[in-house]
């Protein structure tokens, strides 16, 4: 496993994606389009790590009760499939797997209720 990234859902994402990019000097490192909404991934030119900005409106009616105002984190992994049950026969919440915006992946909570996502490589 490896961190692919940080999510940050924001109020206001044109701000936040200014702020990142015009006063911390971040660049845009990719975006898609979920319906009417833009996620973007901002991240400095000489790292792989990223931030992605996902507007709060978009997650209001999420299925698992992700507290927006904490991060989530975004585990990337070579085998979705094995690391989904891996966590499972640990006794870890999961969603199933599913394909969203063209990327598989599945969600798992944490001992506090935390839902994080990961992701296939």
């Amino acid at each position: 496993m490896e961190i692919a990234y940080v999510v940050l859902y924001v109020h206001d994402p044109e701000a936040s994606y200014n702020f990142w990019v015009d006063t911390m000097g971040m660049i845009e490192k990719s975006h898609k389009q979920a319906g009417t909404f833009k996620i973007i991934q901002v991240g400095f030119a000489n790292q792989s790590f990223n931030l992605e900005l996902v507007p709060r409106e978009l997650m209001q009616d999420n299925p698992h009760g992700i507290d927006l105002a904490t991060p989530s984190l975004a585990l990337r992994v070579d085998d979705l499939n094995s690391t989904h049950e891996f966590l499972r026969s640990r006794g870890v919440e999961t969603s199933d797997i599913a394909e969203i915006g063209g990327v598989a992946s599945f969600a798992f909570s944490d001992n506090e209720g935390r839902w994080f996502a990961v992701l296939a490589a």
